[in-house]
């Protein structure tokens, strides 16, 4: 085996020590093709490594057949076509996302199995290039404030990815008293060496309560190590608002507007709906996007404007169009800006070069913190309405063809229930097409004020009829053909996949419920 397999994913390590056949899975070399004595022996060496984390981040890899093929998995499309296509808010036009969107999926099944490949072999450069760095600080070759630098960013890295694995293949935090059950491994071991193989087969799954835990700490650690100021890679702006995010999934109030707070004045809303997306590179609005280039994205298989825009295999559904609380002359609704129309359906229009696919994926933006702020306002045991209001309103106001008159008011909502629900249907809105629908889906379950029980009902898969989304100020009311499967069921989560359970006993013995 090759010096190369420093590189790989832990959780296809087993298969590099049992089966020749792999070995084309394995051999993923750092983004200049360089060898591992190499990558980290000069400056610009280890800056071609940190780009492989990144790279590893935007296009993954979708099978064994096809090393240079992948289709955006974790953070470069895939994440917002599985985080849309997991909820209702979606629908899936043929048959890409079907496994998907239908829950059909099974530890065999290829999205969800590379969602856990690419994720873990992602996290494993992350844990290579932090080991490679810090011994070339030892070396002479770099110093320590641009390690750290290097540091912060992969750890950061490290921690979306685990955090991301965990909405899809563990419970949520509040599922058992203390987040005491099964999360996934946290892997901080960069694996080269035939003894880390079999050290690493041996860990088991941390508690989720243990995952938030590393979480927090990569990100705090991220956030003082971190001098990037540019939006494709990791900052201390980043670190800070993905940190809001975690704390609203761990129900910590308090600390996501804490973390919230420290952004003030550090980024703005566009005037907009569609600033962050008529250039999703400069804009005040945008935090840490995914880069994207005309060299350098998934492909016609799995770029958003091609799966998006072009090729239309996913549409908005008619459930969250005809919403009534989502107003008619909202500005999200704009055809040819955010919205496109084809013969009745609706299309999102926020990912628009279908040409090139240069279209940043977009992972968390100043929209989010605010909205993550107006909920823990509402919620919080000293819950201020007021604020919380004020906040919802700074994204809602800026879509209104008339905040004057359509803002809310406090007076609208008579229980901390309706105003952490107008929130909750908010975000729904503001990031259709974004892939944040079934994060919100995950951390409701068994919610205190607007609980979500499983995978809501959805529209029959390529089902659709342009009578669906007349906008008539009524909810849809057709068919959905796709039952709601309770949040008791096996499918709600993920399997681990075969690719990992057939050559690792120890998460074997762990497999999620069912899928035994």
């Amino acid at each position: 085996m090759k010096i190369y397999l420093k590189f790989i994913a832990m959780s296809v390590l087993a298969l590099g020590t049992s089966a020749c056949s792999e070995e084309k899975l394995l051999d993923l070399t750092p983004i200049n093709n360089i060898s591992i004595e190499d990558a980290f022996s000069t400056p610009s060496l280890i800056e071609s490594s940190i780009n492989g984390m990144y790279n590893a981040a935007a296009i993954g890899q979708y099978n064994t057949t096809n090393p240079n093929g992948g289709r955006g998995f974790v953070w470069g499309a895939a994440f917002v076509q599985q985080g849309d296509n997991r909820g209702e808010d979606v629908v899936n036009i043929q048959a890409f996302y079907q496994i998907t969107y239908t829950s059909t999926y099974d530890a065999g099944s290829a999205n969800n199995t590379y969602y856990w490949v690419d994720a873990y072999r992602l996290i494993n450069r992350c844990n290579l290039a932090i080991e490679g760095v810090t011994a070339a600080v030892s070396n002479g070759i770099i110093t320590q404030a641009v390690a750290d630098n290097y540091i912060g960013q992969a750890k950061f890295l490290r921690a979306i990815t685990h955090f991301e694995l965990l909405t899809y293949f563990a419970r949520p935090y509040n599922f058992s008293a203390g987040a005491s059950h099964l999360g996934i491994p946290y892997r901080e071991v960069g694996v080269d060496t035939q003894a880390e193989i079999a050290s690493e087969l041996l860990k088991p799954r941390n508690t989720v309560a243990e995952c938030y835990d590393k979480v927090i700490a990569d990100l705090t650690a991220a956030e003082s190590l971190t001098t990037n100021v540019t939006l494709t890679k990791a900052s201390k702006k980043a670190a800070i608002a993905f940190k809001t995010r975690v704390y609203l999934h761990k129900r910590d109030w308090n600390n996501v507007i804490t973390e919230g707070q420290k952004l003030n004045g550090a980024y703005a809303l566009t005037g907009t709906p569609n600033g962050p997306f008529a250039n999703s590179y400069v804009n005040t609005e945008s935090i840490f996007s995914i880069l994207m280039a005309a060299t350098l994205n998934p492909g016609v298989n799995a770029a958003l404007a091609s799966q998006y825009k072009t090729r239309k295999l996913v549409s908005v559904s008619p459930i969250i169009w005809k919403d009534p609380s989502w107003l008619s002359d909202d500005k999200r609704r704009e055809e040819g800006v955010l919205i496109e129309t084809v013969n009745g359906v609706k299309y999102t229009n926020k990912y628009k070069d279908g040409v090139n696919y240069t279209d940043a994926a977009p992972v968390i933006r100043y929209a989010e913190v605010v909205l993550n702020m107006a909920e823990a306002y509402a919620r919080r045991s000293s819950a201020d309405a007021s604020l919380s209001v004020a906040e919802l309103n700074k994204v809602r106001n800026r879509a209104l063809a008339n905040p004057t008159t359509q803002q809310y008011v406090l007076s609208q909502f008579l229980s901390q229930t309706a105003l952490v629900a107008a929130i909750i249907k908010e975000r729904r809105i503001e990031f259709l097409m974004e892939g944040r629908r079934w994060s919100d889906i995950h951390r409701l379950q068994g919610d205190n004020l607007v609980p979500i029980d499983g995978i809501p009902a959805k529209v029959g898969n390529g089902s659709l009829v342009a009578s669906g989304f007349v906008l008539d100020g009524t909810p849809y009311s057709g068919p959905k053909s796709e039952a709601a499967i309770p949040g008791s069921d096996f499918r709600f989560l993920w399997p681990i996949p075969l690719l990992e359970t057939n050559n690792n006993p120890t998460l074997k013995a762990q497999q999620n419920p069912g899928w035994e």
